[in-house]
Formats: C-alpha cells, sequence, structure tokens
C-alpha cells in the first residue's frame, strides 16, 4: 500500500475543521488533495479521537504480528505433516 504523505493526526484535523463548518473544498484545497481523496478519509477516520486513532493503530500492528505468526506456524505443521508422511 502506498505510504501517505499525511499523517493520520493532520487527516483527523483536516476532518474536524470540515466538522466545524469549514467548506470541504476549501480544507481540500489547503492541503492540496482532491475532494475524493477528503470522503475516503472521512469513510475510514470520520468520528475518530486521536486516541481512537492511536488504539486502532496499535491494533492494527498487532493483527499483522499475529497474521504473521499464522502463517509461520502452518508452515511448521506442514513441514511436520510431511516428515511424518514420509515415515510411514
Amino acid at each position: 500500500m502506498k505510504k501517505s504523505r499525511f499523517t493520520e493526526e493532520q487527516i483527523v484535523f483536516a476532518l474536524k475543521q470540515a466538522e466545524l463548518g469549514t467548506p470541504v473544498p476549501e480544507v481540500c484545497r489547503k492541503l492540496g488533495i482532491s475532494d475524493a481523496t477528503f470522503y475516503t478519509w472521512r469513510k475510514k477516520y470520520g468520528g475518530i479521537s486521536p486516541s481512537e486513532l492511536k488504539h486502532m493503530r496499535q491494533l492494527e500492528e498487532e493483527n499483522l504480528r499475529l497474521k504473521k505468526l499464522v502463517v509461520d506456524l502452518s508452515l511448521d505443521k506442514a513441514m511436520l505433516q510431511d516428515v511424518l508422511a514420509k515415515k510411514t
């Protein structure tokens, strides 16, 4: 996935500006983004406080770590089953 040039905190701040009454086209113009990007951000980050955002990021990192662990364990299991099958 492409790395955003905006941090999640900057994205949440931009969304908060729009919630407080700044017109969406003006927010987009200040950031140099398209309306579509703004609405994509709103769909993903809308209504999230900075503390919730930090918690969400931690959960995503933990989920990624656990997925890698499952892959490693699945490979180990398959290897052991192959060895066991060759012995019989």
